[in-house]
């Protein structure tokens, strides 16, 4: 195997801090930009004494030069109580964090993995989603700062590929779950858990009857890894996520059961734009890539459970006002 130099911006984040753990456990020289809007410093804490990681305080809006081999880019915020908190920072994230990694991978020659999102099938009318599906988005509503930061982000990707020949990677990313979400960060799993442990009500958007599919982040980080390896005719768009759907009942009742909790179930309305249903047509990343998910829900939900219980909720800063 040879060793690279290997950039990962929003490296301290949820997906970040376990690609970083993945790159620096393979041998690779990583380093990992974060600016700690969302995320944490003490999901790199235990990678700080080895030789071959650097954590840097940075912010992608501005240029960084740097000498790598292959740039991750992980930078933006993604969770809705996040994002739509500063969505002009948000959409300059997408776009100018995508524009400097680019640049970045022109001057040094090096490879880039563009994390794009399910986000940018919106609410959609296909189901479930191919990568060919070209979204169904609402481009004035609050969840367009992301939804069309992202799209306007495999834009760049893919004009940069065709005009200057860069070697590219675009994953589309559905929902993720696993030890070191932010407790606050307003998705379901987090939400669903952090109210059963402490016994508040669980809270429901809508009558509970909305899906989406839930990727462990063990086995998405391995598919984001695979496509970075795979020939330089793979670039994507290639979807990663998990095909099974569960409905938002359903995934309630299952996180209070595991948990043991007497929280009961209460009903909100349904925010705007949020998605009925959200499933991907994961065919290209099995067949090119032989990926698809291995952990089951139960599994990876008892995992993602357990970190819950050895954090500190008070330890992180106070949500957003929009979590």
């Amino acid at each position: 195997m040879s060793i690279k130099r290997v950039l990962v911006t929003g490296g301290a984040g949820f997906l970040g801090s376990h690609l970083c753990d993945r790159l620096v456990q393979a041998g690779h020289d990583v380093v990992c930009v974060d600016n700690f809007f969302t995320s944490q410093k003490q999901n790199v804490a235990h990678l700080l004494g080895r030789p071959n990681f650097e954590l840097i305080r940075h912010d992608v809006t501005h240029p960084l030069f740097l000498e790598v081999d292959e740039i991750y880019n992980l930078a933006c915020p993604a969770a809705p109580g996040h994002y739509q908190y500063n969505p002009i920072k948000t959409m300059k994230t997408s776009v100018l964090g995508a524009i400097h990694v680019l640049g970045m991978a022109r001057r040094c020659r090096a490879k880039v993995l563009q994390a794009s999102t399910s986000e940018v099938y919106g609410d959609p009318d296909v189901h479930p989603q191919p990568e060919s599906y070209r979204g169904s988005v609402n481009p004035i509503g609050p969840r367009a700062c992301y939804d069309e930061g992202k799209r306007a982000a495999e834009t760049l990707f893919f004009d940069y590929h065709r005009m200057n020949r860069i070697n590219i990677r675009v994953v589309r990313i559905f929902n993720t779950y696993g030890p070191r979400m932010h407790p606050f960060d307003g998705r379901v799993v987090s939400n669903f858990i952090r109210q059963a442990l402490k016994g508040e009500d669980v809270t429901l958007f809508g009558d509970g009857s909305q899906t989406r599919s839930f990727c462990y982040v063990d086995d998405l980080i391995e598919g984001m890894m695979r496509l970075m390896g795979a020939p330089d005719t793979l670039v994507g768009p290639v979807n990663l996520g998990n095909p099974i759907e569960v409905t938002m009942r359903e995934l309630a009742e299952r996180i209070v059961e595991l948990t043991g909790s007497r929280s009961k179930l209460v009903y909100r309305p349904i925010p705007q734009d949020d998605p009925r249903r959200r499933c991907p047509d994961i065919s290209l990343a099995k067949r090119e890539l032989g990926w698809e998910p291995r952990t089951p829900l139960a599994e990876g939900l008892a995992r993602t459970i357990e970190y819950f219980r050895t954090i500190r909720f008070e330890d992180f800063r106070a949500p957003t006002p929009n979590y």
